[in-house]
């Protein structure tokens, strides 16, 4: 076990918190009575967000699998089968396996895998296949973050750096702030209608409402070039939840809806713990970005060597 405690159902998805969780009256609250979220907070993770096909129905890493992938990232070695990536530890926060070493951050459905239908997996594959033989075409072949417009949609998906948020809150607003791409999302939770569907955003038009102690963020309206880490598309929706737990965490999940990308909707959970002493810094991604040009340069450079 580690120094996290393993703390069971909270709204039907697992907790874990440091020292036990906190009763409702002990939370940290702001000064208006809301239960308090602000700070930063870290969503980096070795777990995978889908279980991968080589473990089947596994769903619990053994302690010894947990401790062989957060070794191979701290040296730099390869992964272990279904890896999300190898780096060093001392250059980039890919975090750790899940203290409860879940094999998948997908806990519904409870096989841990995206529930997509055949035609998003054949678009997929046919998306991929183009991209082998179209890799940069021109500046539109290249994904958003590769352009520096946005990261990876709402809600983002762990990668190897920069997996940091910081919220801030008022009596009517919370704003999220992202640090890759460095992204803000200000959110209303005062009541005010959501946009109508004719405007679209590359991460979506947000809404919050407290249940409880609980901040629900629901997000749609993404843009037909919003791409996500997962499949989706214009018609997705996002439901975030935050609760803090403890002095140190925050309990997160989000559940994803969209019928023309999924025969159902997905859950996945990931508990954020505090990063008291990170600062944020400026994520200025177009400042010095010779890798558009670069790339760009190379394709050209290779189709006049193949006579194109």
């Amino acid at each position: 076990m580690t120094r996290y405690g393993l703390v069971a159902a909270l709204g039907g998805w697992m907790v874990l918190v440091a020292g036990g969780p906190l009763a409702a009256q002990e939370l940290p609250r702001t000064a208006w009575g809301d239960p308090d979220l602000m700070g930063t907070w870290s969503y980096a993770s070795l777990t995978p967000l889908q279980r991968p096909t080589l473990m089947a129905e596994k769903e619990f890493f053994t302690p010894e699998e947990a401790a062989q992938r957060n070794f191979a990232v701290t040296q730099d070695q390869p992964d272990s089968p279904g890896s999300v990536g190898s780096y060093n530890a001392l250059w980039f926060d890919r975090g750790e396996v899940a203290e409860d070493l879940r094999t998948a951050l997908i806990v519904d459905p409870p096989n841990g895998r995206l529930p997509t239908r055949t035609e998003t997996d054949r678009h997929a594959e046919a998306r991929r296949a183009y991209l082998r033989d179209h890799p940069a075409d021109s500046w539109l072949d290249r994904s958003n973050w590769d352009r520096c417009i946005t990261y990876h949609g709402v809600p983002p998906v762990s990668t190897g750096y920069n997996n940091t948020y910081q919220i801030l809150q008022t009596p009517t607003h919370v704003a999220i702030r992202v640090e890759n791409i460095h992204d803000v999302r200000i959110i209303p939770i005062d009541g005010r209608p959501k946009l109508t569907d004719a405007i679209r955003q590359w991460n979506g038009d947000s809404r919050a409402f407290w249940e409880g102690d609980t901040l629900v963020v629901e997000t749609a309206n993404f843009s037909d070039q919003t791409v996500h880490r997962f499949p989706s598309s214009p018609t997705t929706k996002a439901v975030e939840r935050f609760r803090r737990v403890s002095e140190d965490r925050i309990d997160y999940q989000f559940t994803i809806e969209d019928p023309t990308v999924y025969t159902g909707t997905w859950t996945a959970v990931r508990p954020m713990p505090r990063l008291d002493d990170y600062v944020i810094y400026e994520y200025a991604c177009h400042e010095g970005n010779y890798a558009m040009t670069n790339i760009l340069l190379a394709e050209r450079s290779q189709e006049a060597a193949r006579g194109q």
